[in-house]
């Protein structure tokens, strides 16, 4: 198999912060060829302080056949994404926040359909790198997920999907999103219940590698935003991922309905890529996720403190988590926010607890009156801390979980006051909807990469390196031109304003978007007028 061209795939680039980082391709692309090239990379990035911000250049036999900015989108399942807003009481609303949390990266946690018909249980990948001005948008119809604090969750299967090296729309037609009892796309056919989640994403900066993201359902007034950064490096065998600088998480924002005016901020914990030497990748998580909520009606909030479990050097990871929920009142706010471990928590302040697997089954339970609304508490609902269950613990047990096995007998309450929260491994990842080839812009991610997408499905590995190539060659000369010229590039969809971990779309990201929700479905869309948008 012939190599690429030297000159294109070591090529400089002004911009970026080092020399490239790149392997030639071995032309053995059986697993031990890729082991070597993935060998060679790991010795070549050590030492090096961030690898995301360097210019890596990889032969295509070590990519997966996916955009960059189709493989992040936080919406595995959009049907927990649009159940947020759905109660009246301000902890369930908390408490869904938290469990759409843990469906957010699914990808990492079971095999998903045929939309990524190559990954395996969990299996880590390298898509495609993006390049300046791409951007990709999709949705997603889907039924919500209602949450049932006195029983478990129900579960939902994606069933269906296409792959994406088709280019052709891929419907979702998971279980979740029941299909109306006519096969019509009138107005007039019976509402089911499905609701429309839209995606659009940017990538707004090369160097450092930046995009934006935005996700709506209008229907649900429920709205999320954010920046992807991430930082990069190599320690010991294993690649530590971390948040960049301008990633501060994710802004989940209700417009509307029961939680008005609140936003949920979701912060990232530590990732790392094990295995790396053995050729088995898999991901383990450190640190911790904190969830707070501002805005919304007077009274006291909650707040969310998840605690990833460190991994012992010895035996096979356990992927363990534990956590608590805790009441915020407006005069100590300042004062809660430097609590960030479990330990920091003063235990009378502690609503409920929740601990098992992030690739597994996660159990919750409430822990004295707290997590109870009462009277006063300015929600709308008529509501007392009386007339609610009777509460089965006043003190906070302290969970320690030393091994999955004895998670359960190292928390010393009944069985019985634990619920389950979401059991992962029941779940699947949710097929998104995306437009046909032949209506994409050039720079939108499936048509960008069209062929390099087309000849690694054919496993023509030199074809797609050197069409990988080209396309890199050719952001690097726009880059080039736009130096000369002292032209400063302007994304098209969002704005250009990176500080606040957020940022609002454009005239064109809101036409995107609109244009996202208006189009055909096979499903009777709640808030969606499908026979006005098909007489337009």
């Amino acid at each position: 198999m012939a190599e690429p061209d030297d000159h294109h795939d070591t090529a400089l680039d002004d911009e970026a912060p080092g020399p490239p980082i790149s392997v030639p391709d071995s032309g053995d692309t059986g697993e031990g060829g890729k082991l070597k090239m993935i060998i060679q990379l790991v010795k070549k990035c050590l030492g090096v302080k961030d690898i995301a911000a360097m210019r890596l250049s990889l032969p295509a036999s070590l990519l997966e056949p996916v955009p960059n900015l189709e493989y992040w989108n936080y919406l595995d399942r959009p049907d927990y994404f649009v159940s947020i807003n759905d109660s009246d009481d301000p902890f369930i609303r908390m408490l869904s926040v938290l469990r759409f949390t843990f469906t957010k990266d699914l990808k990492f946690v079971v095999a998903s359909t045929r939309a990524f018909a190559s990954l395996q249980h969990g299996k880590v990948c390298k898509p495609y790198n993006s390049v300046l001005g791409e951007h990709f948008r999709a949705h997603w119809d889907v039924s919500p997920v209602p949450f049932a604090v006195d029983e478990e969750p129900s579960s939902h299967r994606a069933s269906e999907s296409a792959s994406i090296a088709s280019g052709k729309s891929s419907r979702s037609t998971a279980s979740s999103a029941r299909k109306p009892t006519s096969t019509s796309t009138a107005a007039t056919s019976i509402d089911t219940g499905a609701v429309r989640v839209v995606f659009l994403t940017e990538q707004v900066s090369h160097h450092p590698p930046v995009s934006a993201y935005f996700a709506s359902c209008p229907s649900r007034h429920i709205d999320m935003a954010g920046i992807d950064q991430i930082s990069a490096k190599v320690s010991g065998t294993t690649l530590r991922v971390s948040p960049g600088h301008f990633n501060k998480g994710i802004y989940v924002s209700l417009t509307g309905g029961p939680g008005a005016g609140e936003r949920y901020h979701i912060t990232h914990p530590v990732a790392a890529v094990n295995g790396i030497l053995r050729g088995s990748f898999y991901v383990t998580i450190s640190e911790s996720t904190i969830i707070t909520c501002e805005g919304g009606r007077p009274g006291h909030k909650f707040r969310i403190i998840v605690e990833y479990k460190e991994e012992s050097w010895l035996g096979r990871a356990h992927f363990l988590l534990e956590g608590v929920i805790h009441s915020v009142f407006e005069s100590d706010a300042n004062r809660c926010a430097e609590w960030t471990k479990i330990k920091h928590v003063p235990k009378d302040r502690v609503v409920a607890v929740f601990d098992g697997s992030w690739r597994g089954n996660i159990r919750w339970k409430r822990v004295g009156p707290g997590s109870y609304p009462a009277a006063d508490d300015h929600s709308g609902v008529t509501r007392s801390t009386a007339s609610s269950p009777s509460p089965s613990h006043a003190q906070l047990p302290t969970p320690s979980i030393r091994s999955a096995a004895a998670s359960k007998a190292d928390i010393g309450t009944s069985e019985e006051d634990w619920t389950t929260l979401v059991d992962l491994a029941t779940l699947s990842v949710m097929p998104k909807t995306v437009r046909p080839l032949d209506r994409q812009h050039p720079r939108e991610s499936r048509k960008l990469w069209e062929t390099v997408t087309e000849n690694l499905v054919k496993k023509e590995f030199s074809e797609a390196t050197k069409e990988k190539v080209n396309i890199e060659q050719r952001q690097r000369d726009e880059a080039a031109e736009r130096k000369r010229k002292g032209i400063e590039f302007v994304p098209r969809y969002f704005d250009n304003n990176l500080d606040d971990g957020f940022v609002g779309l454009t005239a064109d990201g809101r036409a995107a978007v609109e244009e996202e929700l208006k189009e055909d479905s096979s499903y009777c869309i709640e808030g969606i007028d499908v026979a006005a948008n098909l007489a337009a």
